[in-house]
């Protein structure tokens, strides 16, 4: 925008400050408007003059000098100003005398004096043209093309920023950690859906990329920092990409060995293979009943726990002590290495 209409622009009004704001203010003012007005994020054509209004208000009013300028212009324009001593010139002009003590504290040094210089006003068109004055300050005027001149500070538009990210929480069954699920999500206010990858632990992180905080300037969205809770299950746990549980035998199937059904995860019956001479510990497994990802299966393992009743009867008692007597060489063998350091 050219120096001459400045008189028709209310800087402070377009950027909604006072005029005795601070340059924090200022600055405030205009990044809250750039940031609704900015093209890449509002498409409308009234947004694009307002933008352009903005950062033409937030050009002359960031600047320092150029302030005091417009302030003063301002000032002469809207009748504020009371010059004293300015005499009319013999071509009908008038001498730049009697403005020194107004534009002498703003562009440094009184104009009056000897040699002072000379400047003419239109009385056409109902108001000033203050082009002679502006080239008697030195500053050439700038024209309303959308650039610049060099002797006025050109806008750089800001750099795009990406928004912060954000935090969540949630929790999730035993199973739904094994299997995978897709979830439900409200975080900022706004609602979607996501999908849980299958076996994830407690306490993991999932990273949603571009669904934290807006970003600025046209900058991409931050990221959601998801972290998972998992309730515990009564019966299965996970060791990497396998599901591990009990497996309860009698001590007759531990030592013949047998087939052991049980129910899997999803409630389906299995069934395990218990080798004969099992202890408790020893593991069995089935193939791919455990985590499924793209990468690979896991196993559903059982882990062998010899189990007794709680009381014997007499021939119970009998046949454990016949059975002992023919494993009493691997008895004394069990001894010593209980014994051994």
């Amino acid at each position: 925008m050219a120096e001459n209409e400045w008189l028709s622009k209310d800087f402070y009004k377009v950027l909604g400050v006072s005029k005795d704001a601070s340059d924090a203010d200022i600055t405030k003012a205009y990044r809250k408007l750039a940031r609704k007005y900015h093209p890449d994020l509002n498409k409308t054509k009234e947004a694009e003059e307002k933008f352009k209004d903005v950062s033409e208000a937030y050009d002359v009013l960031s600047n320092k000098d150029e302030r005091k300028k417009y302030d003063a212009i301002r000032q002469f324009g809207l009748g504020g100003a009371r010059f004293a001593g300015g005499s009319a010139s013999s071509d009908g002009g008038f001498s730049a005398d009697g403005f020194q003590d107004i534009f002498g504290s703003v562009f440094g040094g009184g104009t009056g004096g000897p040699g002072s210089s000379r400047i003419r006003f239109s009385t056409s068109g109902g108001g000033p043209d203050l082009s002679d004055l502006f080239s008697a300050f030195g500053g050439a005027a700038s024209h309303d093309d959308g650039a610049y001149s060099s002797g006025r500070q050109s806008y750089k538009q800001p750099e795009a920023t990406k928004g912060a990210d954000r935090t969540s929480h949630i929790t999730l069954t035993f199973k739904q950690a094994v299997k995978g699920a897709t979830v439900s999500l409200s975080v900022g206010g706004s609602k979607f859906k996501t999908h849980i990858p299958a076996g994830v632990k407690d306490g993991q992180k999932i990273r949603l990329a571009g669904k934290g905080h807006a970003g600025t300037y046209g900058g991409p969205n931050g990221d959601l920092y998801l972290t998972i809770s998992v309730q515990p299950s009564s019966r299965f746990t996970m060791r990497g990409k396998d599901v591990v549980m009990d497996l309860p035998v009698t001590v007759k199937e531990a030592a013949l060995g047998a087939k052991v059904e049980v129910r899997d995860i999803d409630g389906e019956p299995v069934t395990f293979k218990v080798q004969a001479c099992s202890s408790s510990g020893d593991e069995v497994r089935i193939s791919g009943k455990g985590v499924q990802d793209r990468r690979q299966k896991g196993d559903l393992v059982g882990k062998v726990s010899i189990q007794l009743p709680n009381k014997l009867g007499l021939a119970a008692k009998h046949v454990i002590k016949e059975f002992a007597k023919a494993t009493e060489n691997f008895e004394q063998e069990l001894a010593d290495e209980r014994m051994r350091l």
